[in-house]
């Protein structure tokens, strides 16, 4: 009977336990952790019978929802503590204080709030209901009281040479629009011609779902230059003009492919910038400096969030100030820029100019080009067409590429040959004949060269004749593995540091011997951009220390990139061999010998070709530098030249660059 009873009297002690009252801030600490776990639908059920008058549980949860998505409400974090001091049983209701924080599109939102419980009685069950308000989720929030959200957009940052010039800024352009209930046929007809824009186009952008028949619908902006396209434009009844803000770049197509442009953001664009702060009517750099600066120049856009109340007063709920954009400064010299793509003229190849002793880049172009003011402004079907089929390709960025280097390489052959003291400056090859095989087992496949030696061949000689016999032997004395480790440690295979994305020059295959003689004087499967190969010839002005390419201004200068690539014997042995290149009269170069300007450089004509032994295409190289004042070193390639006396294509237009910048 007593076990019986202690179970009977444990069961009413249960049971009453069970329907104890719940306290009242036991109530609030649940609604506010659903709070923060964002479960609007549960919050309403927690609210007094006053409050859900006020506010329908779809109104509820709505309004919550779209609050904290159109404000882009983050880390909300709502706390309350509580009270330490026990409650008058009797009360039937009790207020809490609490507190809220959170982060925002204008950063953060911080407050405190009072909060009233009141104790109901439901369906026979007494509980404790939250008296809700709008204030809960913004103390300014009463009744009638609007959020507002304005933003000042920044201005994108300026991309300027190191003379301070600019190569892309905000400018202005003419926005041209037509008043749809003016058009006739024959205004559209003639409208269509001037802007190259369809009548369909036309016709579409007038018939958009927000257009009424006086409204001003914008068509196309055009450039300030075209005064005489904007005369004959406004001539017509339904056309109007006004001036807005677009990005222009000074310069066109002479920095087209560095600089690049900006275009509207599309849907993908939206999707890859997700939490930065684009929307749709931004734009964004769509290639180039402007692509890879995007961060940089685009800056931030100011955000302020306002409550206004009933009686129109406005209070600021957070506010993010305005960031401009940066000024991206580079090391290219505007002038000597525009010098190097005149003489390109319109040529397909690439040119860059660096100072050796900085590693500063003064030019970098590729040809031909674009105009990246049409780009921004929108050019037509008929336009992009022409450009994607043009066989010269005007799209490629050309420096960014990386190509067979031909004879240009063999400085460096010749550099890790003394290192590796698998050959001397004075040694010489008995080379004769026109062509050579290391043995049989070459088939009919022969290294070439263009003229015969009168007797043993040294290293001047053979850079002033470019003898490819010469320095594929020198390949192979080499040795695939110690050639394929100097080749490295001049930073091939080795991504730059350098701001435009640039391929990483390539050794390629070594596997065989006729690979690594024909590697000797830069064929085989060696690949180079005009950047890096620059950069090579750094060590024969700078103790045989390989400087840093730089591109931005106030990157540190003079870096070097690779230590002692050249010993003292070769720099000197080599840098006599490219002077000869010049000067000699049998020199490759000679035709780029400047009275009193002496250069040192060497040339080089790579032939492209599916397979050894077949006939390719030819581009020809120079890279050359001033032997006593070298301040500018430049390389020049130039597709195509086979049927145009090779690599003196370049070599005459380089000439005519240094005759210029010696001025």
């Amino acid at each position: 009977m007593k076990r019986i009873f202690l179970i009977i009297l444990t069961m009413l002690l249960m049971i009453v336990g069970c329907s104890k009252e719940p306290q009242p801030e036991e109530r609030f600490a649940q609604y506010i952790k659903l709070w923060n776990e964002k479960k609007f639908d549960k919050m309403y059920d927690y609210l007094s019978k006053d409050a859900k008058e006020l506010v329908t549980k779809k109104e509820f949860i709505s309004r919550h929802e779209k609050i904290y998505n159109d404000l882009e409400i983050t880390d909300l974090k709502v706390n309350f503590k509580k009270p330490k001091e026990e409650r008058d049983e009797k009360a039937e209701e009790m207020e809490y204080k609490f507190s809220a924080k959170m982060n925002s599109l204008a950063g953060e939102i911080a407050f405190d709030q009072m909060a009233r419980v009141t104790r109901e009685e439901r369906d026979d069950k007494a509980n404790w209901y939250i008296e809700w308000s709008p204030t809960f989720i913004f103390p300014e929030l009463e009744k009638g009281a609007k959020i507002g959200v304005s933003t000042l957009e920044a201005e994108r940052g300026s991309i300027v040479d190191r003379h301070d010039n600019p190569i892309a800024f905000n400018g202005l352009a003419y926005e041209v629009g037509v008043i749809p209930e003016k058009m006739t046929d024959a205004d559209k007809a003639k409208l269509s011609t001037l802007l190259k824009m369809s009548p369909e186009q036309i016709d579409k952008a007038m018939t958009a779902s927000w257009v009424k028949p006086s409204y001003f619908v914008p068509l196309k902006k055009i450039s300030m230059d075209e005064k005489e396209l904007v005369a004959q434009l406004v001539e017509l009844v339904p056309v109007q003009t006004k001036k807005v803000e677009t990005r222009a770049y000074p310069l066109g197509e002479v920095a087209a492919h560095l600089i690049g442009y900006v275009g509207p953001v599309t849907a993908d664009d939206l999707e890859k910038l997700k939490g930065k702060g684009y929307t749709s009517n931004d734009v964004v750099g769509k290639r180039g400096l402007e692509q890879v600066f995007e961060d940089e120049l685009k800056g931030k856009d100011g955000v302020k969030i306002t409550i206004t109340k009933v009686g129109g007063r406005e209070v600021t709920l957070a506010e993010k100030p305005v960031e401009n954009g940066k000024t991206v400064k580079l090391t290219i010299d505007v002038e000597t820029q525009q010098k190097v793509f005149a003489e390109l003229k319109g040529e397909a190849g690439t040119a860059a100019v660096i100072d050796p002793f900085t590693g500063e880049t003064l030019a970098l172009a590729s040809s031909p080009s674009f105009n990246p003011n049409k780009m921004v402004l929108g050019l037509s079907k008929d336009e992009w067409k022409v450009l994607e089929e043009d066989k010269k390709q005007p799209l490629m960025t050309r420096f960014k590429q990386t190509y067979a280097p031909g004879s240009v390489m063999k400085p460096i052959t010749a550099a890790i040959a003394l290192k590796n003291n698998t050959l001397t400056a004075d040694q010489e090859l008995p080379i004769t004949g026109l062509k050579w095989q290391k043995d049989k087992s070459w088939g009919n496949y022969n290294v070439t060269r263009v003229h015969e030696s009168r007797g043993p061949v040294n290293l001047e000689e053979a850079l002033v004749a470019s003898d490819n016999i010469y320095f594929a032997q020198a390949a192979l004395a080499i040795g695939k593995d110690k050639f394929a480790a100097g080749l490295k440690e001049f930073a091939f295979e080795q991504e730059l540091k350098y701001p435009f994305p640039l391929e990483s020059s390539k050794i390629g295959g070594l596997d065989t011997d006729i690979l690594l003689a024909d590697s000797g004087y830069g064929q085989g499967q060696i690949e180079m951009s005009i950047v890096h190969l620059l950069a090579t010839y750094t060590p024969l002005v700078n103790q045989g220390k390989m400087i840093m390419p730089t591109l931005l201004f106030d990157e540190p200068k003079s870096q070097v990139l690779k230590e002692g690539v050249m010993t003292p014997e070769a720099v000197t042995a080599i840098a006599g061999g490219l002077r000869k290149v010049v000067s000699d009269a049998s020199g490759t170069a000679h035709s780029a010998e400047i009275p009193g300007y002496p250069l040192a450089g060497k040339t080089g004509t790579a032939e492209l070709k599916l397979k050894q032994g077949e006939k390719g295409t030819e581009n020809g190289w120079f890279v050359a530098y001033g032997a006593e004042q070298p301040t500018h070193m430049i390389a020049m390639m130039i597709e195509d030249v086979g049927k145009r006396k090779g690599s003196q294509v370049p070599v005459k237009k380089v000439k005519k660059i240094f005759e210029q910048l010696k001025q």
